[in-house]
């Protein structure tokens, strides 16, 4: 099993950029369709972003469509969230999500690995 840990959290100003990491250990990631979701207090997990296994089909929530960017590096075992024109609106804590479908989805429901998640805080 894939194990998944997230990094670059943190407090950020309006409009700033900021990159979060997703490191994989255990299994190769190319085996794995990745995702970010997002939980705002009180609220369930959804859906930011996810890319299929080797970068040739992604999708975005359209809150984040044109701000933020997701990519994938095989061979470094990595899932990156290139975050930018960042809003207050998007303070969460960011969790990177790991499926074994090939195609990508929406759904939470298909990722079956988690990481412990990282707070994204932006400032207004």
């Amino acid at each position: 099993q894939v194990q998944l840990v997230e990094s670059g959290g943190g407090l950020v100003q309006a409009g700033d950029s900021l990159r979060l990491s997703c490191a994989a250990s255990g299994r190769p990631i190319s085996d794995y369709t990745m995702g970010w979701f997002r939980q705002f207090p009180g609220k369930e997990r959804e859906f930011v972003t996810t890319i299929n296994y080797n970068g040739g089909s992604v999708d975005y929530a359209d809150s984040v469509k044109g701000r933020f960017t997701i990519s994938r590096d095989n061979a470094r075992n990595t899932v990156h969230l290139q975050m930018s024109s960042v809003k207050p609106e998007d303070t969460a804590v960011y969790y990177c999500a790991g499926s074994r479908y090939y195609t990508i989805s929406r759904d939470s429901r298909r990722y079956a690995y988690w990481g412990q998640g990282t707070q994204v805080t932006v400032s207004s």
